[in-house]
């Protein structure tokens, strides 16, 4: 092989890893959503926060003792959380931040966010696809989580009854059961997406999450259903699938 086909080969090889690296098989987040109800969830119908259960109709069943007072319609469907919050990236984008000459609705009105951002620009739609950081949650967790941040909350009771998910001062701190699996979504998109990167403070957190709470069998099994539908791999939970 001639010293250019060498560089050419690797070149190739760069490129094609760069493509495989993160979500770039589909820019839908209703067909997201939809491959993980019936690909990814079809028989661990269970959420990601309070361990509620839900059928393929959307219905929530939520475990004894559940309470909340606010969203309660919300309460009795499931939706699919972004454990980093679309707005986390999202404003990495301009047309997030200011909008774009093609984001003007029928009215003739400008209009910027996430809105703006899903109708023009095709990076942010992988990203906000990636099913590496969706889960289902229950409705009401989800409005009421918002974007905030996960932190270690001083102590205080649980603001849905049963289930140990707090959300205080535009910060929320999730139960264990769903620590380990939020640090290592953490830890993917700020090694997947270079739009991404979290505090020194938040990785902290995350690694810290990561190492207390080993993967279980389900963490494993659902992040290689994910990747044969979206045709990357989750690195991080695959490291410690394998160890």
């Amino acid at each position: 092989m001639t010293m250019k086909n060498l560089f050419t080969s690797f070149f190739l090889l760069f490129f094609t890893c760069l493509a495989f690296a993160s979500n770039q098989t589909n820019d839908s987040f209703s067909r997201a959503k939809k491959n993980l109800e019936k690909q990814v969830y079809h028989d661990h119908r269970v959420t990601l926060y309070c361990d509620a259960t839900f059928d393929s109709k959307k219905k929530i069943s939520p475990p004894d003792g559940f309470a909340t007072t606010k969203y309660v319609k919300r309460a009795k469907k499931v939706e699919w959380e972004h454990v980093v919050p679309a707005e986390n990236f999202g404003r990495t984008f301009k047309e997030w931040r200011e909008g774009d000459a093609k984001c003007v609705n029928s009215k003739g009105k400008s209009f910027k966010g996430r809105r703006c951002a899903e109708k023009v620009n095709k990076e942010y739609r992988y990203m906000q696809a990636d099913m590496f950081n969706l889960y289902p949650a229950i409705g009401a967790v989800n409005a009421l989580r918002s974007n905030y941040n996960f932190t270690m909350l001083p102590s205080g009771k649980s603001s849905f009854g049963s289930c140990e998910m707090k959300i205080a001062n535009r910060k929320a701190e999730p139960p264990v059961s769903a620590r380990g699996r939020i640090a290592r979504t953490y830890l993917y998109m700020d090694e997947t997406y270079n739009r991404y990167s979290m505090s020194k403070q938040q990785k902290q957190l995350m690694n810290a999450w990561d190492k207390m709470y080993p993967v279980s069998k389900w963490e494993c099994k659902r992040a290689k259903r994910i990747a044969k539908l979206q045709g990357n791999k989750n690195r991080v939970v695959d490291n410690r699938c394998s160890q």
